[in-house]
């Protein structure tokens, strides 16, 4: 297991991340994706820790605050020292009660939530509280000034952002310089080799501002993990059969897990191995979150830290699942084509 410098932090974490999106459901999304009771989430948790995991992912929304709970009487039951893990979270929708209040990123929801999270997780402190969405009914301002105080407070030591666009995160970035207040540190978002959008705004954005990124659904909802194909139908129950997130263009998929499968025999892997690990060669890439239901598909995970792709392979890799040209990317590549010959010719 490597450990990656997170954002722009002292902190280092490791380059899987345990995602806790299975624990806890018993219906509706959370039912779907995963039911896993205390005793299987402690076992996955444990193998995680043991592997040389040291992040684990969770947010107060999945199984409806259940997930946090099982995560913190699973680190409590596993005797496992809190400074040796890193805790991360999420504020956003909502959890328990409901009122019109109850959801979004406005100071007097995320002061009730963090408290709730703290409970949940029993810990002093949580590591990385990240805001879960975009609310455009919050100023961005007020948003940043209540994560500020939280890390004042103690309560939290790093903030994050998810699912948000490159111009709303640097508008935040912007604010939190301005008033010289914590700012991002880390953007969770979506990212595959069927799913490169991230690449057109968000990639740079990161490089610029110095954010590090992690990853969810690197296996696009299980859409990456081997059982599908232009010609195979999934197994009855699989997750894509009854929730059929993110979405992926089919066909660019399918191309693109016929080119990782012939990898992935040449090298006795897993497809999704493969499609981990190309994810792991992205210089972007701080911590891809892989959650699992069975120690076993854990294992097969943890085991894409240790595949290598060549050059050649990547390029393979890289040309079957490219994006289609996209204004103003080709405008802006073809207009700086002089000078970015000019650049690499001056070191």
């Amino acid at each position: 297991m490597r450990y990656a410098k997170f954002g722009s932090t002292g902190l280092f974490v490791s380059e899987l991340c345990l995602g806790t999106m299975t624990f806890g459901g018993t219906s509706g999304i959370w039912g779907q994706i995963g039911q896993l009771q205390q005793a299987e989430a402690e076992k996955l948790i444990g193998r995680a820790i043991d592997a040389g995991i040291n992040f684990i992912d969770t947010a107060n929304v999945y199984s409806d605050g259940v997930s946090e709970s099982m995560t913190g009487t699973a680190l409590k039951n596993l005797d496992t020292p809190r400074e040796n893990v890193i805790v991360a979270t999420k504020v956003f929708g909502e959890t328990g009660t409901k009122s019109i209040n109850s959801r979004g990123l406005s100071r007097h929801h995320i002061m009730d939530a963090v408290k709730a999270s703290l409970r949940r997780l029993q810990t002093d402190y949580i590591d990385l509280y990240q805001v879960h969405g975009f609310d455009p009914a919050t100023p961005i301002e007020e948003t940043v000034r209540a994560l500020d105080n939280l890390v004042q407070q103690g309560y939290v030591r790093y903030v994050g952002v998810s699912n948000w666009a490159a111009w709303q995160i640097v508008k935040a970035l912007g604010v939190a310089e301005r008033l010289g207040l914590a700012r991002f540190e880390s953007l969770q978002a979506y990212y595959t080799i069927a799913g490169r959008d991230l690449e057109r705004e968000i990639v740079p954005m990161l490089a610029s501002e110095g954010l590090g990124l992690m990853v969810w659904s690197p296996l696009a909802g299980g859409f990456l993990s081997g059982k599908y194909g232009r010609h195979t139908k999934a197994e009855e129950g699989s997750r894509r059969t009854t929730f059929d997130f993110p979405p992926v263009q089919l066909e660019r998929g399918y191309d693109c897990i016929e080119a990782m499968r012939g990898i992935a025999e040449t090298k006795g892997v897993s497809v999704a191995q493969i499609a981990l690990a190309w994810l792991l060669h992205q210089k972007a890439v701080t911590s891809v979150i892989v959650g699992a239901k069975r120690v076993d598909q854990l294992d097969d995970n943890i085991a894409a830290t240790s595949v290598a792709l060549s050059a050649e392979e990547l390029a393979v890799l890289d040309k079957v699942s490219a994006l289609p040209a996209e204004y103003p990317g080709w405008m802006l590549a073809r207009q700086g084509e002089v000078r970015r010959k000019q650049l690499s010719e001056s070191r």
